[in-house]
């Protein structure tokens, strides 16, 4: 086989750690092979020819799409153009399926339209959640797209019944291989440590930091109200997002001192990165219903989960949103695993309700540890990102 080139795309923090792993993987089965695209610096890292950061442009919601769709054009025609130029032989768009779906039926079109010249290999590397939402975009997927690599096991079937022309190949959940050789000691331990330690996990997005800040600090508040030894951490994927969160408690403390209030925002200690030692050392967690919730399970970490739009995207949401949940160990369990509190319902008093019951509840406790050490068994082995990459290969096998 010849090397090949493949261009890969990923946009959010999130990607950008899942494709730096694709990328040593194809390496790894394909040394020859160069790499270039959009994403973040673990793609870079990985060897990745970076033609800007996309990652520093994730948005949520409608809304932020609109706001900032003249840039987003701007970058999207960027790299059709860069995509046209070198005529990579795959390219990849992993997760931030809105962009790269479109990217994929953009190429697509550019190969109907000059016959001959070009015709990459399209891949979605996670799929998008076709299935809670706008289930018509599978069709669009089965059109474009020469392979599909879910890390969910029930996807696969899910596509068969609806487009059974599209490969679709559980490649199993990268989480499992990189927390393989942490200490699972802790996974099914019931108990709480005196003192308790509560993490909040607000996500890894400006706009998500501003909605979820707010009644995650409160609940924390009213747990420290019932349990005043218990210790917080807020764990932030970066610096930027933690000087946010730094400012506005040091304004919060100076205006409670200007004005002799008591004290409002409880004390708590943020820290950058290391995520698995802070959610093996973690009783309870209040988290975003994003990626982190699944690395809660991995941990048996039992969580309260949240999310809240904007007014407009929330009426939006509600309207094309078919699942019942947005925490994926809910959706992989069919069944409430994590409490889930949405939009007008994350409040405070729900929160933290719902904290101090999974901290003082041991049956609780208990069955929510078997239920997650059954989604996590779902999940396949080690050695996501190798069967992702030899799935990927496997296209040239005839060539």
């Amino acid at each position: 086989m010849k090397p090949k080139t493949f261009m890969l795309i990923a946009g959010e923090a999130s990607g950008d750690l899942l494709a730096a792993e694709l990328v040593a993987a194809l390496r790894a089965q394909s040394p020859d092979a160069t790499f270039f695209g959009a994403g973040g610096p673990k793609m870079s890292a990985a060897g990745m020819e970076l033609a800007f950061d996309l990652t520093q442009n994730a948005v949520t919601g409608i809304t932020d799409i609109l706001k900032n769709v003249f840039k987003f054009r701007r970058l999207f025609n960027q790299l059709l153009a860069l995509a046209i130029e070198r005529k990579p032989d795959v390219i990849i768009g992993v997760d931030y399926g809105g962009f790269n779906l479109r990217f994929g039926h953009a190429v697509k079109e550019h190969v109907r339209n000059h016959p001959g010249a070009w015709n990459p290999k399209i891949v979605q590397f996670v799929s998008p959640q076709v299935w809670g939402s706008r289930p018509w975009r599978a069709n669009k997927l089965a059109a474009d797209y020469d392979l599909l690599l879910s890390i969910f096991p029930f996807e696969k079937d899910w596509y068969a019944k609806r487009v059974p022309q599209l490969r679709v190949v559980f490649v199993g959940h990268p989480m499992v291989n990189r927390f393989a050789m942490e200490d699972g000691s802790r996974k099914m331990e019931v108990g709480v440590k005196n003192p308790p330690i509560v993490l909040l996990l607000p996500g890894s997005r400006r706009g998500e930091l501003q909605k979820h800040l707010p009644p995650m600090l409160g609940a924390l508040k009213l747990i420290q109200e019932k349990l005043p030894a218990a210790k917080a951490k807020m764990v932030l994927p970066d610096e930027s997002l933690a000087k946010t969160v730094s400012l506005e408690l040091k304004f919060a403390k100076k205006i409670e001192s200007l004005f002799g209030l008591q004290e409002i925002f409880p004390n708590l200690e943020i820290q950058i990165g290391n995520l698995p030692k802070a959610l093996a050392e973690a009783d309870v967690a209040i988290a975003s219903t994003g990626t982190v919730t699944m690395e809660c399970a991995f941990f048996g970490l039992p969580t309260v989960t949240l999310y809240i739009l904007s007014w407009l995207n929330y009426q939006i949401g509600i309207r094309i949103l078919t699942s019942k949940w947005l925490t994926m160990p809910n959706i992989l369990a069919d069944e409430v695993v994590y409490p889930e509190f949405l939009q007008y319902d994350a409040t405070p008093e729900n929160l933290s309700r719902a904290a101090l019951e999974l901290l003082q509840d041991e049956s609780r406790r208990t069955k929510i540890k078997s239920q997650l050490a059954g989604i996590v068994a779902s999940l396949g082995e080690p050695g996501a990102a190798n069967r992702a990459a030899t799935a990927v290969l496997s296209l040239f096998n005839n060539s």
